[in-house]
């Protein structure tokens, strides 16, 4: 199974629309080295992303 990670990308590699408000960074999600979410503002908005899409790809546990 995949894991989703948070990669950051700095400078010229934000997108030319989160420079021209001034943002000098910004964090994508990837998985296998993919970009599959994103643009993220904040940091703590794409791990709150990562940890929903980790909980959705979790294999669901019964107790019998």
């Amino acid at each position: 199974m995949s894991k989703v990670h948070v990669m950051s990308v700095i400078g010229s590699a934000v997108p030319a629309r989160l420079r021209a408000d001034g943002l000098l960074a910004c964090w994508y999600l990837v998985s296998d080295g993919v970009a599959v979410s994103g643009p993220f503002t904040t940091r703590a908005a794409a791990q709150i992303k990562a940890t929903s899409e980790t909980d959705k790809t979790a294999p669901c546990l019964t107790q019998h």
